[in-house]
């Protein structure tokens, strides 16, 4: 806060605090010519009366203490602007305390489970439901609560990993996020092959998850050589894809962004971005650990985690 807005707060204050006092003065006391308590004429039944009195000496002398006290809270906690108080209290500082202590509750209740490979800690049932608690208060807003994705954001629960599904593999996607790039290739594709050139190269990719796709589709066998000369630097020569890079499988039949014929166009020619965000820097890495172990036992089930 600069010094131009503390003076203007302290001002601000200043007048409040002077401005209570002010009016306790003046209504706690009687004025020449004021008429008597008794003089209101305001009588009903005969002997109910009202008075025209000023507040009691004790309760006008309770709202003094009250300002007293105001201003020595002020004085010790501070509230003029950027000037601290005697005891240089402050809520920054009081926060950082109670989230210190906080964490190292947190630390030694994760220490257990701190460096461990995760495909270890998913046999812990402590550990998973610990980390699905992580999961919900951190990824769900993403994945959703059951983890099982949306239109551009992955299922976790099948055994389908864009970016490799190895315990190392998912932890480092926790840990470090990811960041896929699908380029747009419409204007480079009809370069090639013409206007028609993204249908044929979208008739193509959908071909590829059915083994029978390619018979008699005029339109996936000229996409064929499309794909060829543009398509397999990222997903191969088989469309099976790229974990290093994340450059999904292409026969599975599992589409991030949708599998129609208008879908598969629209990522062809526009492109796709996809941020996975990093969680080192919130989470730490023991708590990283924690929700990467059970976000892979999903995909693996019990069986499998007691198995490895």
């Amino acid at each position: 806060m600069s010094t131009a807005w503390s003076w203007y707060v302290i001002a601000l204050v200043a007048l409040n605090i002077g401005g209570c006092v002010w009016l306790l003065w003046w209504t706690g006391r009687r004025r020449p010519g004021d008429p008597k308590p008794t003089d209101t004429s305001h009588v009903w039944d005969g002997d109910l009366t009202e008075y025209n009195k000023p507040l009691p000496k004790w309760w006008i002398n309770l709202f003094y203490m009250t300002i007293a006290f105001a201003i020595g809270y002020i004085i010790w906690f501070g509230g003029l602007g950027r000037y601290p108080g005697y005891a240089h209290w402050s809520s920054v500082q009081e926060h950082a305390r109670e989230k210190s202590a906080e964490d190292a509750k947190l630390d030694a209740t994760f220490a257990q489970f701190a460096g461990r490979p995760i495909d270890v800690i998913a046999r812990d049932p402590r550990a998973v439901s610990i980390g699905h608690s992580i999961f919900a208060n951190t990824c769900s807003g993403c994945h959703g609560s059951s983890a099982r994705g949306a239109l551009g954001y992955p299922n976790l629960t099948d055994d389908i990993w864009h970016w490799g599904g190895t315990p190392d593999r998912v932890l480092e996607t926790v840990l470090d996020g990811r960041e896929g790039v699908m380029p747009p290739w419409g204007k480079v594709l009809t370069g090639m092959g013409g206007d028609n050139a993204v249908d044929y190269v979208a008739s193509y990719v959908q071909s590829l998850s059915d083994p029978k796709g390619l018979e008699n589709n005029f339109m996936a066998a000229q996409g064929k050589s499309l794909y060829e000369g543009l398509c397999v630097a990222c997903h191969g020569p088989d469309g099976k894809g790229n974990a290093a890079m994340g450059a999904p499988n292409l026969t599975d039949d599992y589409w991030l962004y949708g599998g129609s014929k208008q879908q598969i166009i629209q990522t062809i020619t526009n492109g796709r971005h996809g941020v996975m965000p990093a969680h080192r820097a919130l989470l730490g890495e023991t708590r990283a650990r924690l929700v990467a172990a059970y976000v892979w036992s999903l995909s693996h089930g019990p069986a499998q985690v007691a198995a490895k």
